[in-house]
């Protein structure tokens, strides 16, 4: 049901995005922190809404589309909104396009899969690039000018965001071939991942 506690917390993420959008707006230092935090807030509640849902059993249709939808436009707004504010380096700009590509990748692979009735499971390395993701955005959307503003102006708190948005995007890198391959081996052209060409002649028995 929607009005169970783990839906309740991811309609809370989904919700979280119209707040973050006009906090990171106003381009205050305050502002940047309050956008951190609900930024945050809502990266927490990812974690637990799964949790709960495991621990109780209350696992739903409704929360299996829902939490993907949610993580996607918590993430995608969080990038869109650091591109569009300049709050990126020209060079961070490459790992948030590569995050922002997998989450294209990962999103028409389900579909395509969904029809298949396949499940594409969520790997434990996915949980660590999705953990320096939510760490990285939370970050950047702070600033050195929210950091600033609680006294903290010594700390280099964008640079700090760009490495962690690049490990990220590294371990993105992986599990999105990861799933590739998934969909792939389900789509019948596994061998097209490995080599490429005509197949070899049988070889003659010895």
């Amino acid at each position: 049901m929607p009005t169970d506690l783990p839906n309740l917390l991811t309609l809370s993420r989904v919700g979280a995005v119209p707040l973050l959008v006009l906090f990171a707006l106003l381009r205050q230092p305050w502002a940047d922190l309050a956008a951190c935090a609900v930024f945050s807030a809502a990266a927490v509640t990812d974690y637990f809404d799964g949790k709960i849902a495991r621990e109780r059993k209350i696992t739903s249709d409704f929360g299996r589309m829902l939490d993907p939808i949610a993580d996607k436009l918590l993430v995608g707004a969080a990038l869109m909104l650091l591109a569009g504010a300049s709050r990126l380096s020209d060079a961070a700009l490459l790992p948030a396009i590569v995050i922002l590509l997998r989450e294209i990748l990962v999103s028409g692979l389900r579909e395509y899969l969904a029809g298949l009735r396949v499940g594409l499971p969520v790997t434990r390395l996915a949980k660590w690039k999705t953990g320096f993701q939510m760490a990285a955005l939370g970050t950047l959307l702070a600033g050195d000018s929210g950091a600033s503003a609680i006294g903290l102006s010594w700390l280099p708190v964008s640079a700090i965001g760009e490495a962690l948005l690049w490990t990220a995007a590294l371990l993105t890198l992986v599990t999105g071939w990861d799933y590739l391959q998934a969909g792939l081996r389900h789509a019948g052209v596994a061998d097209l991942s490995r080599h490429s060409g005509p197949p070899e002649p049988p070889r003659p028995a010895a």
